[in-house]
């Protein structure tokens, strides 16, 4: 339940137009919410400000389907990451607004038709047009979650030129989210060019000696840039969802 609701709740239980009966039976309706293969977490959106989101990952497309309908019922808002076009066709026939992206592999419902008011700009960084589903499904989730977004994308350290180019739009920016393979330097050099939080994320784009992300992974978490903060390999969705909770604190930009 979102606290507009709440309010509105309290509000109508403060004017006698419901009784306490009622309220405590719409809350308890708004908790949880047992499935035969989920337990849905519908008091999350109160407590953390967005609703449950959905890894569709080992996860059969009726499952999320049913999952779905449960959320935007109760919330309206939905996500759901790392979904195929099998997960997508089930969730549509259970809700019919729902919205894929085959880059970000994620589905969404009902996000904001505008960005929450005083927030400043998530810009998504990449090293290399290979780690752009990541930064897609970050980017996403920063969107949906209320903020106005904006990427930059192929500006790898290989041709450090491409990203000083863009100096007007890290300045502009209030969080930056840089996802890379390979070795990760690009969050050690976004890092050491702006004043705002830098969240990295080291992708599994990458040679051999990459290791699957971690050579980056190692990399990022060894930056000497000040204000460097380290996702998961290829975790878009918790740099998305970290920017978020860090904008709604600051949305200042550089200035």
């Amino acid at each position: 339940m979102h606290a507009d609701r709440l309010k509105t709740l309290l509000q109508q239980l403060m004017a006698g137009k419901i009784s306490e009966d009622e309220v405590i039976s719409l809350l308890s309706a708004h908790t949880l919410e047992q499935l035969p293969y989920a337990t849905i977490d519908h008091h999350r959106e109160l407590r953390q400000g967005f609703p449950e989101v959905i890894l569709c990952e080992g996860k059969t497309p009726a499952q999320v389907a049913g999952i779905s309908e449960r959320i935007t019922k109760r919330s309206g808002v939905l996500l759901a990451t790392r979904a195929t076009a099998r997960h997508y066709a089930a969730v549509r026939r259970k809700v019919r607004k729902a919205l894929y992206n085959p880059l970000a592999r994620t589905i969404t419902a009902n996000e904001p038709r505008k960005p929450t008011p005083g927030r400043g700009t998530v810009l998504v960084v990449t090293a290399g047009t290979s780690d752009i589903p990541v930064a897609e499904e970050a980017l996403v989730t920063a969107r949906v979650m209320g903020n106005p977004v904006d990427h930059i994308y192929d500006a790898g350290v290989a041709g450090i030129h491409r990203i000083l180019s863009q100096s007007e739009k890290l300045r502009r920016a209030s969080v930056i989210i840089v996802v890379a393979g390979m070795e990760g330097a690009l969050a050690s050099v976004v890092g050491g060019l702006v004043r705002v939080p830098v969240i990295a994320v080291p992708t599994s784009v990458g040679y051999g000696a990459s290791f699957k992300g971690i050579s980056a992974l190692l990399g990022m978490l060894n930056s000497c840039a000040a204000g460097v903060t380290v996702v998961n390999i290829d975790n878009g969705f918790g740099a998305g969802f970290a920017a978020s909770r860090i904008n709604g604190e600051h949305g200042t930009g550089n200035g």
